[in-house]
């Protein structure tokens, strides 16, 4: 998951992240502005759950919002 793609579903993606996690409000997302890093450490934080867990949870809620074709995206900004 590159970062420009998860700024530019961000709206999509914060929906499903709030009905997986209901207990973060829009501020605690708000914060993070799309930022990968900002994410993983909300969750981590807000919910007590390992990096792993969700860095493994967010590339199911990311499955779920297929990539459109992007000529000028580097890949190399990919979610591990």
């Amino acid at each position: 998951m590159n970062e420009t793609f998860l700024k530019g579903k961000w709206h999509e993606i914060k929906g499903s992240i709030q009905n997986t996690w209901g207990n973060l409000t829009d501020n605690d997302l708000d914060r993070t502005e799309g930022d990968l890093s900002r994410l993983a450490g909300v969750l981590q934080q807000k919910l007590g759950i390992a990096k792993e867990e969700a860095h493994k949870k967010l590339q199911e809620i990311f499955s779920k919002h297929p990539a459109e074709p992007e000529s000028d995206v580097p890949s190399d900004r990919v979610l591990h």
